[in-house]
């Protein structure tokens, strides 16, 4: 059983939250936005909560934290906490940015399943007028694994669709466990779920052998969801129909890998959540966390440091 702090914002004192925004030099949309919360911003020694803004440096992050023994609550920047799971402990809150880019990535992951099946893939390499291709979306049976705020959004962008959409989650049925029985009916298998311990490398060569040889595999997670190789050979084979993949592994994906030339295979770079979209998504999280920290609120996207997201 966890032993996390409860989601509630604990001052130290009155008045507005004191709000420490690092590394230095830090984005002035973040300090905004902090400001906007009803925050101030202060030296590390007197914050009692810390905004990171990098999207890394987790041995950075344990000395601010470790420097500033005030600190309450840590709000991390990205969905994903990985690159920070060495430094979360049962001492502080931590907070993260799940499902603050839920809309555009589950954008993204629409807008790779419909090219997909309808063979973008080919038409966007062809220089000649070519054969048609192709496969509906409408009506189709999608398998989206994980249940977080990706997975609603998606949800509810396929409505239109009329698909039957089957969602795998953490502890709610249908699980992991029955990923074996549910891959065989899928037209379109989406990844959209926390990289753990527990999901790296939960599409290999034994899963992509149980999809149709017309389904398509579309990641919109974290590439090492998937084994690379095994994925590559599934594609060259006939295996699968193809793969949308807005994230790889490795990352980024080096010139001359055979994924870049396989025509049914459609490469984004990590871009489902850009820079611009993510600005005002996370300025508003941010405003919104620091707000109800000041008044003492439970906060929104509190990280389950034992289960790692």
């Amino acid at each position: 059983m966890s032993s996390d702090p409860p989601s509630i914002g604990r001052r130290r004192a009155d008045g507005p939250p004191l709000v420490a925004l690092e590394p230095a030099g830090s984005r002035e949309w973040l300090a905004e936005a902090i400001t906007l919360g009803g925050g101030r911003i202060v030296p590390l020694a007197e914050a009692e909560a810390l905004v990171w803004a990098a999207p890394s440096g987790a041995a950075q992050l344990a000395d601010t934290v470790a420097a500033a023994p005030a600190i309450h609550w840590v709000q991390l920047p990205w969905a994903g906490i990985e690159p920070f799971a060495e430094v979360l402990d049962h001492g502080h809150l931590w907070t993260c940015g799940k499902g603050v880019y839920a809309e555009p990535v589950a954008e993204m992951a629409l807008t790779l399943a419909l090219s997909g099946m309808r063979g973008f893939g080919t038409y966007a390499r062809a220089r000649t007028w070519s054969e048609p291709e192709g496969r509906n979306l409408l009506g189709a049976r999608v398998l989206i694994l994980g249940g977080g705020g990706i997975a609603d959004s998606l949800v509810r962008l396929l409505e239109p669709f009329d698909c039957r959409v089957t969602v795998v989650r953490r502890s709610l049925a249908p699980t992991l466990a029955d990923l074996d029985d549910l891959l065989p009916a899928a037209d379109v298998v989406v990844l959209a779920l926390a990289l753990t311990p527990e999901t790296v490398g939960v599409i290999d060569a034994g899963r992509l052998g149980r999809m149709k040889p017309t389904a398509w595999l579309v990641n919109v997670a974290r590439g090492g969801h998937v084994v690379t190789d095994d994925l590559v050979a599934a594609l060259r084979d006939g295996t699968i129909g193809g793969a949308g993949l807005d994230v790889t592994d490795p990352e980024p994906l080096p010139a001359g890998h055979p994924l870049w030339s396989l025509p049914n295979c459609l490469i984004t770079p990590h871009v489902g959540n850009t820079p611009e979209m993510a600005e005002p998504l996370l300025s508003r999280r941010v405003s919104d966390n620091v707000a109800r920290f000041g008044a003492g609120e439970p906060l929104i996207g509190p990280v389950d440091v034992d289960a790692g997201y």
